[in-house]
């Protein structure tokens, strides 16, 4: 590849290089400083601003171009990942804004739930405890202890979070706009702020109406360690190690015992019923009958059920309420009773329950009682052996195991009562609704709506949308108490929409006073918070003004894009599809398009959990922000790309290529506007142009990004390394005015052109050779606010120019240049003699640009044309030392 020396052209003695506007190009264009150089600008300018179009909204709306982003957990940490997925959707916004759309791109944080309160207790020291009345003059430990948390009140705890929060959120902002995304910052929300929790809680309210929101109790999968419900969109399957141990129940006829295979003994005084497959020969005679328990001696029934494994252990298992989510299918499908006997601190009951009979039994259970379930395993192994009924020794296993994804314990099921939102789970008529949903929104690439697909119909229960916590939207409910002080669930009050935000811990239900909290007769507010989910599933309503501001939500609701990474299709994007549905009957969005996952160098994904994340401050520190957004921009919506960091290097030579480059083409100045463009090859170049133009569009519009940074980048480098080589002595003058002038035109027409082009890309150098000289009408200021290129902008008269002529020129200048490096010359050696022989065309092609080839190939000699069957042979001679 040729190194240009951009001074040369004002080197060069005698050319005065015709001038409309007079450039500025400083004397060594670095990338250093550029970002905080035009983040500030950007800031001060407001470039990226949202205006709203003037007009009827309803005739404006095709105006618009409205983002839905995923709004980042600030008290997490970001890789470059996360960098990656959010700068796709840059690119997307980008292009938008220079096809001229009012692009409406907010971004949000994420900011409640139980991250955020993991992160103040660990950093403060302190623990929340609703009994811990308020202090005012509260202030943290200085000397945090996490393993000697100190309890505070509720109030204290949230006021530590929303301070936490702000530092956090500052932290994110301050890389968001290093990596250059063109959100506007003026509209920056959060999940925890008044906004947000008055569409929560109406939102919310209005599903209860509706009946698609309800209150029930009902088993619940639950996390012992942080003490908190969790919906089946949180729970991940794990590796966990176990043992299936052979256990004895004993029919009631007194005929042979029959076994089963458990990995969970200690819940046998949990066991239900036992259940074997219809079709199962070997316990045909036992349906319609009843076994009893080893060691509680608790009569069950046996019964069929189509999901039992006949190859599974012995095929007949036990149901017990409960021990996974199988279970809670059989119960409720069997109707069977409810034993529960693992609360919601992971242990054992301390009370005998009703069903297991005094004496023996009971002195067993008492044995249980109390103790995790690991520790109760031991012990009930330990009662089967004394009973006899545990048939040899326990057989280890490695078993998978539901955990909550925030969690590092196995989940259990208990009974509690909670809100849940309707979504297909339980209706099969609504799931069919969601399917069609899928079927409305357009998938970038389409194979992810398949995800969408197998979540939705995999489905087996309704969204749980309820926290034991204590930083997030509260539940705008009330429940009276009766003269007991119990409350009645049945008629739970709720607060007119006019006065949201509520907060049921402070703020009165209509109709009574403060003294009437939690006395007989008078009220408690739920202490439950709402799912994280459960609000960010209505970040398009937050954005857009929902109810709020009306003209703003008919501009820019339903919105046209919604991005994120595919692994919370089945949270964020399914969750959102549910609210819209319910409250506006409609999508959010037009479309959503999908980003893979970042992997490291051996393919596997990137965690912080996995020690394998690269933190993006780092990588943008060394590589500038244009070098990683240009990696980004190489991974395709929907795949995962291998990360090397080597790779960005790459990305760092093309923007300092684009600032030397141009400063060479800026050097001949900037040609009055119209100046002809009459030499061949500058007419290709010109032909070429437009069809670069043609296939980048195309590629943004099918939302392929990578593919339009591909062409673009292409077409820059040929450029770079073919087309100037050839023109530039030319260019100074060599051949006469006119040809130099066409030159300088076609060199201007592109270097605007191919800015432009990679303006989404490469913001910061793209910006700055921008302002370097003045540019008319529209384009006038920020490049990111000029007009996307059109082939019609690219002067080529009845499309003389011929694309193939370059490839043919670069093609001579590799021969020419391969036969100087394999002399071991320099490169201004002159050529004595050379022989071009190829396809008729091709070599018409070449005779139209002689005198450029010569000039670049210093020819000095005979040129010798030869018509041949194959594409192009060059035959150089070379100049004696």
């Amino acid at each position: 590849m040729t190194t240009l020396d951009p001074g040369r052209a004002l080197q060069k003695e005698g050319t005065d290089a015709p001038t409309s506007g007079a450039p500025n190009v400083p004397d060594r264009p670095a990338l250093e400083g550029l970002e905080s150089k035009w983040l500030e600008t950007w800031q001060q300018q407001g470039t990226y601003a949202f205006q709203r179009p003037q007009g009827d909204p309803a005739q404006t709306r095709e105006q618009v171009f409205s983002i839905d982003t995923p709004p980042p957990t600030v008290s997490g940490s970001l890789h470059v990942g996360h960098v990656f997925s959010y700068t796709h959707t840059d690119l997307i916004a980008r292009y938008q804004r220079m096809r001229g759309k009012h692009v409406f791109y907010p971004i949000g944080w994420d900011d409640n739930g139980l991250p955020t309160e993991r992160r103040v207790q660990n950093f403060y020291g302190v623990r929340c405890d609703p009994s811990v009345p308020y202090d005012p003059d509260f202030t943290p430990p200085t000397k945090p202890d996490p393993k000697r948390q100190v309890p505070i009140s509720r109030r204290n705890f949230i006021d530590l979070c929303h301070q936490l929060t702000s530092v956090d959120e500052k932290a994110f902002e301050d890389l968001w706009r290093r990596v250059g995304l063109s959100v506007d910052w003026s509209s920056v929300y959060t999940t925890i702020g008044d906004d947000t929790i008055t569409v929560a809680q109406k939102a919310f309210l209005r599903n209860v109406a509706r009946g698609e929101a309800y209150l029930a109790e009902a088993p619940t999968v639950w996390d012992v360690t942080f003490q908190t419900a969790v919906a089946q969109a949180e729970i991940e399957a794990r590796d966990y190690p176990g043992a299936y141990h052979k256990v004895q129940f004993h029919p009631a006829d007194g005929s042979d015992p029959v076994i089963i295979e458990t990995t969970r003994p200690e819940l046998i005084a949990a066991c239900v019923s036992l259940i074997a497959h219809p079709d199962d020969e070997r316990y045909q005679h036992l349906f319609g009958t009843t076994v009893t328990s080893p060691v509680f001696g608790v009569e069950l029934p046996v019964k069929a059920h189509p999901a039992a494994e006949p190859d599974k252990g012995s095929g007949l298992v036990m149901c017990c309420t409960f021990g996974d989510l199988t279970d809670v299918t059989w119960w409720r499908e069997l109707q069977l009773p409810a034993r529960v006997i693992i609360g919601r601190d992971g242990r054992i009951l301390r009370e005998v329950p009703e069903w297991i009979a005094e004496g023996e039994a009971a002195a067993a259970y008492q044995q249980l009682a109390g103790k995790t379930t690991f520790s109760a395993r031991e012990a009930m192994v330990e009662l089967l052996r004394e009973s006899g009924d545990l048939i040899g020794d326990p057989t280890p296993t490695q078993r998978k195991a539901n955990f909550y994804e925030n969690g590092d314990k196995p989940l259990e099921i208990v009974s509690t009562r909670q809100w849940y939102i309707t979504n297909g789970g339980r209706d099969p008529e609504l799931k069919k609704t969601f399917l069609q949903r899928g079927e409305e929104l357009g998938w970038v690439p389409e194979h992810m709506k398949y995800r969408y697909d197998n979540w939705v119909n995999g489905l087996n229960g309704d969204w749980l949308i309820s926290r034991q916590r204590y930083f997030g939207v509260p539940f705008p409910v009330w429940y009276p108490l009766d003269g007991n002080g119990e409350p009645d669930y049945a008629h739970p009050i709720t607060p007119d929409e006019d006065v949201l935000p509520v907060d049921p811990s402070s703020d009165l239900p209509p109709g009574y006073t403060e003294a009437q909290r939690g006395a007989p007769h008078g009220f408690v507010g739920d202490p439950d918070v709402m799912d994280t989910w459960a609000i960010s599933s209505l970040s398009p309503q937050v954005v857009c003004g929902w109810e709020r501001d009306p003209e703003l939500f008919k501009i820019t609701f339903p919105m046209d894009l919604n991005t994120h990474a595919h692994e919370i299709i089945r949270t964020w994007l399914f969750s959102r599809v549910v609210r819209a549905h319910f409250e506006n009957g409609s999508l959010p969005w037009k479309r959503s398009m999908i980003s893979g996952f970042v992997m490291d160098p051996d393919r596997k994904k990137m965690s912080k959990s996995k020690g394998n994340a690269v933190v993006p401050t780092d990588v943008l520190e060394r590589y500038g922000s244009d070098a990683v957004r240009w990696r980004a921009a190489k991974a395709r919506p929907g795949l995962d790309s291998p990360f090397d960091e080597r790779e960005m290097k790459v990305g760092r030579r093309l923007a300092l290529k684009v600032l030397n480059a141009s400063k060479f083409v800026l050097s001949y100045g900037v040609p009055e506007p119209g100046t002809p463009i009459t030499e061949p090859v500058d007419q290709a170049l010109m032909s070429a142009l437009q069809l670069v133009i043609t296939e980048a569009t195309e590629a943004f519009e099918a939302y392929d990004y990578t593919g339009a940074l591909e062409v673009t980048e292409r077409f820059f480098w040929q450029f770079c390394d073919d087309y100037l080589e050839v023109v530039k002595e030319r260019a100074y003058g060599a051949a006469g005015e006119d040809a130099a002038r066409s030159a300088h035109a076609a060199l201007s027409v592109t270097l605007d052109v191919v800015l432009r082009l990679l303006a989404p890309f490469l913001p910061f150098a793209t910006e700055e050779v921008w302002s370097w000289w003045p540019h008319p009408g529209s384009n006038a200021g920020s490049i990111h606010n000029a007009s996307w290129p059109t082939v019609d902008e690219v002067p080529n008269p009845e499309g003389r120019g011929d694309a193939l002529l370059l490839e043919a020129v670069a093609s001579a200048l590799i021969a020419i240049r391969g036969a100087k490096s394999s002399a071991k010359v320099s490169m201004k050696t002159e050529v004595t003699r050379i022989e071009f022989a190829g396809k008729g065309e091709v070599l018409e092609r070449l005779q139209q640009v002689e005198a450029d080839l010569r000039a670049v190939g210093r020819i000095t000699g005979e040129v010798h044309w030869a018509e041949s069957d194959t594409d192009l042979d060059v035959a150089v001679e070379l100049a004696q030392a």
